[in-house]
């Protein structure tokens, strides 16, 4: 390609800023072919492009669907770069959000020029087709999916069409080609998705709002290092317009907001679980308030509600107000009223899989956190229970585990460690709580682990402790998910109990671990 040719490239593709702009014949690689990749193969044929979606493996509905609307398909395994995609010479590679910066087809993209979009940035320049909607950006370690639930919550109850979307499972490009519209849409961003976003430019999101809820490390196998993981989440505060929110106990985001370019005007927003200072989010003796969006927030402050009032809903645990100040941050920042957030939260339940009471019987609850798929949100969730039989363990992700077993030992009455990568768990244990019950469950039968585990905890368990299925790991080398993970738990809780435990969790789909 000559320079003239890339510079003819380079300006089509910065011409691409609306649903209207002139995407026929454009030549668009898509790798992969899950919800995501579905979505942006769907999008661009429907905006003219010419579009060959290569995935290693294939949903036959979708394939069929794909010939339909006029998309090539190529079924490759791409542990290489296939020549079919070469001769295809597309002028845009868009990644699902899955294939790590070093993949072969990623590095092929960049050494001959060829662009690399995510599904965000994508979405971000066509998402004017219905209207324009303002994007609210929620990203972190843990705690991302019920922010984003909570702070849709707020704004659909305050008379706002509200969409939670992007990893939370509902693509954001299916929210903007939504034919109703959307006056709001909360976006639930992952590092993944983060990593291909351009801080400047053309395909540069300018959200009304964003926060990084917390920062541990996490998917560092997929990033490469702490350093790397941190820099994409940090990205969701570029070019923010209104507010920034950021966590006063996590220095590291307050770091990413005094680093971040915003838009003038901006306001770096503090949420915690001690005394909110002026411009922050906080508790004071009971009592979520704000001290932010209010004239007067020198000297007074807005009540929100108390925490006695979350107890009855499962919304007490300290992890969890603190996602309610901060989706309270976002959803303020907006307009919302006090009162209009008090009263949705008294309607609020968090999903499943979640700090889900299974059973509380003979003086021993049974909590599924299935969702606690690394160490920072085992550890919240450790911190929320007193004694604790622990069954934990799966696919670490490069993570060490060493430091949560250290900080939480003496809370333990025993160990049930599952998974994978049941060695290295099980000798952290052995150095840091020697004296620990430590049991392992080594079967690889996806039928039994569960119920093996349960029979383990319900030997050791005494009257006053808690049954805590927070993993601290991903669940994919036993289970399709951390939904299917915590339904088995609930299974074979059940099944241990006679038929006590609770059997209303609702199955879930699908559900993504990031």
């Amino acid at each position: 390609m000559t320079e003239a040719d890339a510079a003819a490239r380079r300006a089509r593709l910065d011409a691409l800023t609306s649903w209207s702009a002139d995407w026929r014949g454009l030549r668009v690689a898509v790798l992969g072919l899950g919800v995501t990749g579905f979505a942006v193969a769907d999008t661009l044929t429907e905006l003219g492009a010419d579009v060959l979606v290569v995935a290693p493996s294939v949903d036959d509905d979708r394939a069929r669907i794909l010939e339909v609307i006029g998309a090539k398909l190529l079924r490759h395994p791409l542990d290489d770069v296939p020549a079919e995609l070469v001769s295809f010479a597309p002028e845009i590679v868009v990644a699902s959000p899955g294939f790590h910066p070093d993949h072969p087809v990623l590095e092929w993209a960049g050494a001959v020029g060829v662009a690399v979009w995510g599904d965000i940035e994508l979405a971000w320049r066509v998402r004017d087709k219905v209207n324009a909607a303002e994007w609210i950006l929620v990203t972190g370690t843990n705690g991302k999916t019920t922010t984003v639930q909570l702070a849709a919550t707020f704004l659909a109850a305050n008379g706002l069409r509200a969409a939670p979307c992007g990893n939370i499972g509902l693509p954001v490009l299916d929210a903007v080609r939504d034919p109703g519209g959307f006056d709001v849409l909360v976006v639930e961003l992952s590092s993944y998705q983060l990593h291909h976003l351009p801080k400047t430019g053309p395909g540069a999101l300018h959200p009304w709002a964003s926060v990084c809820l917390n920062l541990a490390d996490d998917h560092l196998d997929w990033h490469g290092s702490p350093e790397a993981y941190r820099t994409a989440k940090a990205t969701v505060y570029e070019n923010t317009k209104i507010a920034c929110v950021y966590n006063r106990a996590d220095e590291a985001t307050m770091h990413m907001v005094e680093e971040a370019d915003v838009e003038e005007g901006a306001r770096a927003i503090g949420f915690g679980l001690d005394v909110p200072g002026p411009s922050d989010f906080g508790v004071v003796e009971g009592i979520l308030c704000d001290r932010a969006f209010l004239d007067e927030r020198h000297t007074a402050a807005l009540e929100i509600i108390t925490v006695a009032e979350l107890e009855p809903h499962g919304l007490a645990a300290p992890h969890v107000v603190a996602n309610i100040l901060a989706a309270s941050a976002l959803a303020r920042s907006y307009g919302v009223p006090v009162g209009v957030i008090h009263d949705a939260l008294g309607a609020f339940r968090l999903d499943a899989h979640r700090i889900e009471t299974v059973a509380e019987t003979g003086g021993i609850r049974w909590i599924d956190d299935s969702k606690a798929t690394n160490p920072h949100a085992a550890e919240a969730s450790l911190r929320a229970f007193g004694r604790v039989v622990w069954i934990v363990g799966g696919m670490l992700k490069g993570v060490d585990a060493d430091a949560l077993v250290a900080a939480h030992a003496g809370r333990l009455r025993a160990a049930i460690v599952i998974g994978v990568d049941r060695t290295a768990l099980a000798a952290a244990f052995r150095r840091h709580a020697p004296e620990l019950p430590l049991f392992e469950v080594v079967t690889d039968d996806t039928e039994t682990v569960m119920p093996e585990a349960v029979e383990l905890a319900a030997a050791v368990a005494e009257p006053g402790d808690t049954v805590l299925l927070a993993p601290a790991a991903a669940s994919m080398d036993q289970f399709a998910d951390y939904a299917d993970r915590g339904r088995r738990f609930h299974e074979a809780v059940r099944a241990r109990l006679g038929g006590e435990a609770d059997a209303d969790s609702a199955p879930h789909g699908p559900t993504t671990e990031g």
